[in-house]
């Protein structure tokens, strides 16, 4: 089988959509030509001169990592620090680099969900879920041909909620139309006013899907001119946002948890001063995750574990949350592994390598 650069990019962004990060990141393809072929990639958390050696000695065509190595605006391209160096040495080895980074942290089944899942926390959930991406779109339809639209739209992704999908709402009503002497209607005649038992058709659609979704609405649809409306709705959208929360089957003595939080992210714990024995609610956020303090008291967590909080940060807590940070290589490590699996189950029969360098730019005594 032969992959291409593109091929890899949409496998992951059909898993993290572009549209999910947030505005100030550079998910994307950041080089390379998405025609080219690949026979093998290597995953990493960033990219530096080391990585991009590793992926030319590895034979890799292409580097994904969760931190973009272009973050902000190139001006030059001179080579006066390591990401400029590793930007033109991928450019001379035509190595291509894909960034999937906030766009992975906001997914459900992203960084946060391993995290969670090495922490033990179940029923995890959406800790801030985003709004903004959810449309809902009405069409309107002959009675007959309901079920063939729909199952249409739900195939290209409209109508899922949550944990349920072929989800809409009709309702009854008649419609009406007079075509012009240049029509050509299924329904009717030219010239000639036509009522028709109609269902008024309602699904929920996701921001980045409208397209397909219209796309496959018209295809399907009896009529020459469709009838539909698309309304942006302000609803959360439960499975899209930062951090999460969940529980621990059973209460842990806090200094316990704590130590697990090492054993499991190593590198060095910082934590503010315990205000329970034990801990049974978790909230967490991968990277830097201060931002949601606030937000984990709110769902009444007895612990927030996250990384770069300030010093000043740290009395937030203000005895009704303990605050653990783990650092942000160590919240993050396990995202390549996270990756590298989600690739090869797409492409079973494809070289996924794991970085064997560490990019962690701090060292501990």
């Amino acid at each position: 089988m032969d992959i291409k650069i593109k091929d890899i990019s949409a496998a992951l962004e059909e898993w993290a959509p572009l549209v999910y990060q947030e505005s100030y990141d550079n998910s994307r393809l950041l080089f390379g030509d998405q025609n080219s072929s690949l026979s093998r990639v290597l995953v990493s958390l960033d990219v530096t001169e080391e990585i991009v050696e590793e992926a030319v000695a590895q034979g890799a065509g292409m580097i994904v990592s969760h931190h973009p190595l272009i973050f902000g605006g190139i001006k030059s391209l001179t080579g006066k620090n390591d990401a400029q160096r590793a930007l033109i040495k991928a450019i001379q080895n035509n190595i291509a680099i894909y960034a999937l980074h906030t766009n992975l942290d906001n997914v459900a089944s992203g960084v946060n969900w391993e995290i969670g899942r090495r922490l033990g926390v179940q029923n995890a959930k959406i800790l801030a879920p985003k709004k903004g991406l959810l449309k809902k779109l009405v069409v309107f339809v002959p009675k007959a041909d309901w079920k063939k639209l729909s199952e249409a739209m739900w195939q290209a992704g409209a109508g899922s909620i949550g944990e349920y999908d072929k989800c809409s709402f009709r309702t009854e009503g008649s419609g009406t139309f007079r075509g012009s002497e240049n029509s050509n209607p299924t329904k009717g005649e030219r010239g000639t006013l036509h009522e028709e038992e109609e269902y008024r058709l309602e699904v929920l659609v996701e921001q980045h899907r409208e397209s397909a979704v219209l796309r496959a609405m018209k295809e399907v649809h009896p009529y020459e001119e469709v009838a539909y409306e698309i309304y942006a709705i302000e609803n959360e959208h439960q499975d899209i946002g930062s951090g999460m929360v969940g529980d621990l089957a059973e209460a842990v003595d806090t200094q316990k948890f704590l130590e697990k939080i090492k054993d499991t992210f190593g590198g060095v714990v910082r934590f503010t001063k315990p205000h329970k024995g034990q801990i049974k609610r978790v909230a967490w956020c991968g990277g830097s995750g201060s931002f949601l303090l606030s937000t984990a008291k709110s769902a009444q967590a007895d612990l927030f574990l996250s990384s770069d909080f300030k010093y000043h940060q740290f009395f937030e807590a203000d005895n009704e949350i303990l605050i653990a940070d783990i650092g942000h290589f160590e919240n993050e490590a396990f995202t390549i592994g996270l990756i590298a699996e989600y690739l090869r189950k797409k492409f079973p029969n494809f070289a996924v390598l794991l970085t064997e360098n560490s990019t962690n730019p701090i060292n501990y005594l």
